[in-house]
């Protein structure tokens, strides 16, 4: 048997299952590759919110993704939530040593409002991570949050873009998941424009969306699509995903990541 594509997800723990490494791993084998994991936090959370969280220590974020790497290979990398300054800064040294295309999800607050980067690793996410992403990912309060720029309309995205692309990575996918109307995201790369637009849906069950676009993302980059064929199936998969999201505990329940087997 030939083995799938690897993906590897460099982010936390989600207890709940809905977003974070769990996420990651579902989408991951949902769009037929083989997920594999570098844990940095352990979050203590449900539908309600995050109660806790714990980073992990560097060097034991390290030897995972060593064991990882060395033995199994990788042919796409996704991080999500990094915690510190130092966890970033560690992750960024390992993913400048691989060779393969990585998806950078820049989490800095989670679906309920609860802080899950320190303010103190912004300037390390910026000047350390984003350069090395093949695809930046992140959502309107990300965006504000590491260049200033506030996007209230879809005419702004494009700012936006072009103030994260000054970090350097490849291609900036700006979500518009935030503004009125239609969900329209914004894929770039400075020179070419996509614009990807899908029906706004009425389901508050959302939880782990950008964990899972940005997963997919990498999954398809491992099967060798282009960035924006990568993308363009991803937010088909996700506006699929949100579609089918289901309550689960008291608060915001998840996306269906196996919605196509239902």
């Amino acid at each position: 048997m030939t083995a799938p594509p690897r993906v590897l997800t460099v982010a936390g723990s989600d207890s709940g299952g809905g977003a974070g490494i769990q996420a990651d791993l579902k989408t991951m084998l949902a769009l037929g590759t083989h997920g594999m994991s570098v844990i940095t936090a352990v979050t203590a959370q449900n539908s309600l919110g995050v109660r806790g969280a714990w980073p992990l220590p560097v060097e034991a974020v390290r030897a995972q993704y060593r064991s990882v790497v060395d033995d199994i290979g990788v042919q796409a990398v996704k991080t999500g939530m990094l915690a510190s300054a130092e966890l970033v800064e560690a992750v960024a040294e390992l993913i400048g040593s691989t060779d393969a295309p990585v998806v950078v999800d820049p989490v800095g607050v989670s679906k309920h409002g609860d802080p899950l980067l320190a303010a103190s690793a912004l300037d390390s996410v910026r000047t350390r991570l984003l350069p090395l992403a093949t695809v930046a990912t992140p959502n309107l309060d990300e965006v504000a949050q590491l260049t200033g720029v506030r996007v209230a309309s879809e005419e702004q995205l494009r700012d936006a873009a072009a103030a994260v692309l000054a970090y350097g990575p490849r291609w900036a996918l700006i979500k518009g998941g935030h503004l009125s109307g239609d969900a329209v995201d914004l894929l770039t790369d400075g020179t070419e424009e996509h614009w990807l637009r899908a029906p706004r849906l009425d389901n508050r069950h959302t939880h782990g969306t950008g964990c899972t676009l940005a997963s997919a993302i990498a999954a398809e980059l491992a099967k060798g699509r282009s960035v924006p064929e990568a993308v363009s199936a991803a937010k088909e998969y996700v506006t699929g995903a949100i579609a089918a999201g289901f309550a689960l505990g008291g608060g915001i329940g998840p996306v269906d990541h196996g919605w196509r087997f239902r």
